[in-house]
């Protein structure tokens, strides 16, 4: 078989293999303030529950190819009537992974959308469990857009940019 200009071309079209493995997974920080044992709720309690989620990525070390990616959780109980707190948990969860094949300017989206997908399912049964042993019916969370959020998260800071440059226009 002789290469041929065809073949070249095709080869160098074919897209990357992207490989990704988890070295590593645990919890970061971790905080549950179960505020009802503390002061006490009288009358039925009706939940109101308020989930805030943010992302963080960074370089490990000094391999290319290693990232730890921070999946922070806040989240808020408070009655429906009177808006008293039942609960607080802050939850810092992280994966270490291995990337290779990403281009670089799809790296960014990659390490914030996919690998919060993949270590997601276990911040879900940490929340889960910590409310259940907390005293209150376990939290379930819904699953979380990450893509929803990667956008949302790009046009704040864009319009922050914006509104910086805005200013020092002015």
């Amino acid at each position: 078989m002789t290469d041929t200009p065809e073949t070249g071309a095709t080869e160098a079209q074919q897209p990357l293999q992207i490989s990704q493995r988890v070295l590593a997974q645990y919890v970061r920080d971790m905080s549950f303030e179960n505020i009802m044992a503390q002061k006490g709720v009288s009358g039925e309690v009706q939940p109101e529950i308020q989930v805030g989620v943010n992302l963080d990525a960074k370089k490990r070390g000094t391999d290319d190819e290693q990232y730890e990616v921070i999946t922070k959780l806040n989240i808020t109980s408070k009655t429906k009537d009177k808006g008293d707190p039942l609960f607080i948990l802050e939850l810092e969860y992280a994966g270490v992974f291995k990337i290779e094949g990403v281009p670089a300017p799809q790296l960014h989206a990659y390490l914030l959308i996919e690998c919060p997908r993949i270590t997601f399912p276990f911040v879900r049964r940490i929340v889960s469990d910590v409310t259940r042993d907390g005293g209150f019916p376990p939290l379930n969370l819904e699953t979380i857009d990450f893509v929803a959020l990667y956008r949302n998260e790009i046009a704040r800071r864009a319009q922050a940019q914006a509104e910086a440059n805005g200013k020092a226009d002015a």
